[in-house]
C-alpha cells in the first residue's frame, strides 16, 4: 500500500495551519507498541467513512499483533517523514476496501501528527495507515479531480506520543526494496501490541 506515494511528498514536508475540531466528533484510540504508546484522535464527523473503518479494525482487534513496518524519512531531513503500519496485506485481517474521502471534502489536512490511510488507487484503502512526523501538504488532494489529484485520506491526528512516532521513524531500515519502498522497510518491525478506544 501507499507504494505510489510520490518521493516529492517527502521532499515537500512543511508546516501547515491546523483547524479546530469539535471535541464531540473525536474518538481517541491508544496504539500500544513495543516502543511506547501513541494516542490518536480520529474524526468521525468530518471523515466518517475513513474514521469508522479504522475504528472497525480497532474494535475487532484486527490491529492487535500487527506492526509498524515502514519508516519513510524525508529527503534531507531524517527526523521528518512518516511511519506506516497495519495489516500489511494480511487477507485474514482485512475488511472490504472503503470509498476514498479526499482532504478537499473533509478539510483534514496532512499536518504534523496526522493519521491517514495507506492505499494504492483511490478506493482501495483497507487496514493500513500512516502517521506523519512533519506536515506533508503534497499528500493533500488537489482541485481538479482524477486519481492523480486525489491525495490520501487523513482522518485524525496524534494527541499524545509523538516522541514514540519519532523513535519508530528513526529505527534501522533495510537498504534494499523497490520503488517507493526502497530503503524504507524496518529491519525489526515495531509491534502494535494492542489498539483500543480510550476515554
Amino acid at each position: 500500500m501507499i507504494r505510489h506515494l510520490l518521493p516529492i511528498a517527502l521532499a515537500l514536508l512543511a508546516a501547515a495551519p491546523t483547524q479546530a475540531v469539535p471535541a464531540s466528533s473525536l474518538v481517541k484510540v491508544a496504539l500500544k507498541t513495543s516502543e511506547g504508546t501513541i494516542v490518536v484522535a480520529v474524526d468521525t464527523k468530518r471523515a466518517p467513512i475513513t474514521a469508522n473503518n479504522f475504528l472497525a479494525y480497532v474494535d475487532q482487534k484486527k490491529l492487535d499483533g500487527t506492526t509498524f513496518y515502514r519508516a519513510a524519512r524525508a529527503i534531507g531531513n531524517p527526523k521528518r517523514g512518516f511511519i506506516q503500519g497495519g495489516v500489511h496485506r494480511d487477507a485474514r485481517r482485512s475488511l472490504p476496501p472503503i470509498r476514498h474521502e479526499p482532504t478537499t471534502k473533509t478539510g483534514i489536512r496532512h499536518v504534523d501528527g496526522a493519521i491517514s490511510m495507506a492505499r494504492r488507487e483511490p478506493g482501495s484503502a483497507m487496514g493500513e495507515f500512516f502517521i506523519l512526523a512533519g506536515a506533508a501538504p503534497a499528500m493533500d488532494a488537489k482541485p481538479g479531480g482524477g486519481d492523480a489529484n486525489a491525495g490520501y485520506a487523513a482522518f485524525g491526528k496524534v494527541v499524545s506520543g509523538m516522541p514514540v512516532v519519532k523513535r519508530i521513524l528513526a529505527v534501522p531500515t533495510w537498504p534494499g526494496g523497490a520503488g517507493a519502498m526502497k530503503g524504507q522497510l524496518i529491519k525489526r518491525p515495531v509491534k502494535i501490541i494492542e489498539a483500543k478506544r480510550i476515554g
